[in-house]
């Protein structure tokens, strides 16, 4: 199985950044874990596939981590409107699902402390059920996290 964090900076198997990340298997493991489980899910339940990429294409690109949003609009290739509706700044102030889940990664991504019960319950009234919307939540908090274990690795890389 490919690993996202390798593949996206194009990691040798036999370099000495991949035997330093097989020496910390188990967090790597979950690290692509989570990945996996928060935006290719084998049951994504009322969060969609192409929404979760959307989600995480948005997230990536307001970190500024271009591999990483390379990697999302891959996985976005065949929605292409989800695409432009992820890369499109602002955020359409339309109340469709997908407008409404990408001014809420704006929101999370940018200023979660002003995140409040409204942003909910116009996520509720789109049809999303608490489940969906923590599955989006937690999406939108890993992207940051991939974004800066790239960082890591890359210098990393660098350096060797």
């Amino acid at each position: 199985m490919i690993d996202l964090m390798e593949a996206v900076l194009g990691i040798a198997a036999e370099s000495p950044l991949a035997a330093l990340r097989a020496r910390r298997a188990p967090a790597r493991a979950h690290a692509e874990g989570a990945w996996r489980e928060l935006v290719l899910p084998p049951t994504p339940g009322g969060l969609s596939l192409p929404e979760r990429a959307a989600l995480a294409l948005r997230v990536a690109l307001l970190e500024g981590a271009a591999p990483l949003a390379a990697h999302y609009r891959g996985l976005l290739a065949e929605w292409p409107a989800v695409q432009a509706a992820a890369e499109c700044f602002p955020a359409v102030d339309d109340d469709d699902r997908l407008s409404l889940l990408l001014r809420f990664a704006d929101l999370v991504a940018r200023a979660p402390g002003r995140c409040d019960q409204a942003a909910i319950d116009a996520l509720t009234a789109a049809g999303l059920s608490t489940q969906d919307i923590v599955a989006a939540t937690q999406l939108i908090a890993f992207v940051p996290y991939q974004t800066r274990l790239l960082a890591g690795l890359r210098a990393l890389q660098a350096a060797a």
